[in-house]
């Protein structure tokens, strides 16, 4: 009986399990972990965004210089057919005010357990606690049960879906990169993506507003821009807006020249109009009073003012102005990697084929944040972990032989065409 070898229990390998279960072919799914869909659970306390609803082309530019690579896979299995997938497990899709979409159960657990159920009914066998140590020179998969000794593991074809380096307790260590890169893989360094800012906050900032949220902001580095909210914590800056310019202030430090965030604290206001009210005469109102009525600003926005421009404000309405549009932050550092939200970095594109197989090495797939890719908080990084999962389930189906007339798997346009 053909049998596939899926290593990796997250959002990839769980869909390329799941496709390449649905069209018959055994599969034996290994994760390290005592469950599967750990990373998946954390990411589902914050409601599970799952994917966005802007635009395919704008999506897709979210990519950035993967754009190209994920464009096939991310349009073969849509923002649309994750919904239909979801909806499918029982577990209904709606689309948030900020066009992000969550299941209507605003967590992962129900989904999750819905698709093992699934898994199960079509025959996947999971086998927690058992890593992944290696390939042996005939590529076969190396397998160690409970920290014992690794036994090789026969399979017509398998899929890699072993994550980044972020969170590294919940499963994604990075272990991997020393016996691929053995195999002769080009693979790039595992960086922190979607992380936090260090800045160096006067304690007395620090201590009143960690904690305070920063929102409808914009924030703009080296010619990049994010709107968004933001986190002040006693360390600096966190949040969706911070995330999405995590490359660019990652480059910035890389070149060794400082990294100053630009913040806008009205960017729904000109400067000229901003300058207009704040030429209406302050009374005897207090400088924080009256910027809270004259522009809407919040104690931490006044606070980060004099964080600064110092204690004492500029009285000049444009200068004043000026600083509100721009409050410039020296960037001292970027959250580690350990607890960044997802990793940039990891195996070389132009070295995996448009089934995800590995062009050296048949018969090896490979899905999901281990590849060299990043994107931005808002259901990018999901869409790509399942778009990339479904296209090595794919891939290992056409590598079979089973590809047609078998359906290409579930949630697939092609299954309703």
């Amino acid at each position: 009986m053909t049998h596939v070898v899926v290593v990796g229990g997250g959002p990839a390998g769980l869909m390329a399990a799941d496709v390449i279960s649905s069209a018959g072919v055994g599969v034996t799914l290994y994760d390290a972990m005592p469950s599967v869909g750990r990373k998946l659970l954390m990411a589902g306390r914050g409601g599970l965004n799952l994917t966005h609803s802007e635009p395919l082309e704008a999506f897709l530019a979210r990519y950035g210089a993967a754009r190209e690579f994920l464009a096939h896979p991310v349009m073969a299995f849509s923002p649309a057919a994750l919904r239909q997938m979801a909806d499918d497990l029982g577990q209904e899709t709606f689309v948030g005010s900020s066009g992000r979409v969550f299941p209507r159960a605003m967590k992962a657990s129900p989904l999750l357990r819905a698709w093992l159920a699934r898994l199960a009914r079509q025959g996947v066998a999971i086998r927690s606690r058992h890593r992944l140590v290696g390939l042996d020179p005939c590529g076969r998969a190396l397998v160690a049960a409970n920290g014992g000794m690794a036994q090789p593991v026969t399979a017509d074809a398998i899929v890699l879906a072993l994550g980044g380096a972020s969170w590294p307790r919940l499963g994604s260590d990075g272990a991997w990169i020393p016996w691929l890169s053995a195999l002769g893989l080009r693979i790039s360094p595992l960086v922190a993506a979607n992380a936090g800012v260090s800045i160096a906050w006067s304690e007395h900032f620090a201590q009143r507003f960690a904690g305070a949220p920063l929102k409808r902001i914009a924030i703009t580095i080296d010619g990049h821009r994010s709107r968004g909210e933001a986190v002040v914590t006693r360390s600096g800056l966190e949040g969706g807006a911070i995330y999405a310019l995590t490359p660019a202030v990652r480059a910035a430090i890389d070149r060794l020249v400082p990294a100053t965030l630009s913040v806008d604290l009205r960017p729904d206001l000109a400067l000229p109009d901003l300058a207009a009210r704040l030429s209406r005469p302050r009374g005897k109102r207090s400088v924080s009073e009256w910027l809270r009525k004259t522009v809407r600003l919040p104690p931490v926005g006044i606070g980060l003012l004099r964080e600064a421009a110092g204690m004492t404000l500029p009285d000049d309405p444009a200068i004043l102005g000026s600083l509100i549009k721009a409050v410039p932050l020296p960037v001292t550092g970027i959250g580690s990697l350990a607890h960044a939200i997802s990793s940039a970095g990891g195996v070389a594109l132009d070295g995996i084929d448009a089934d995800m197989m590995i062009k050296a090495r048949p018969g090896i797939f490979v899905a999901g944040e281990m590849l060299d890719w990043e994107a931005p908080t808002g259901g990018y990084l999901l869409q790509a972990c399942f778009a990339t999962g479904h296209a090595a389930g794919r891939g290992v189906l056409r590598y079979l032989g089973r590809d047609l007339p078998i359906p290409a798997g579930p949630g697939s346009s092609e299954n309703r065409s």
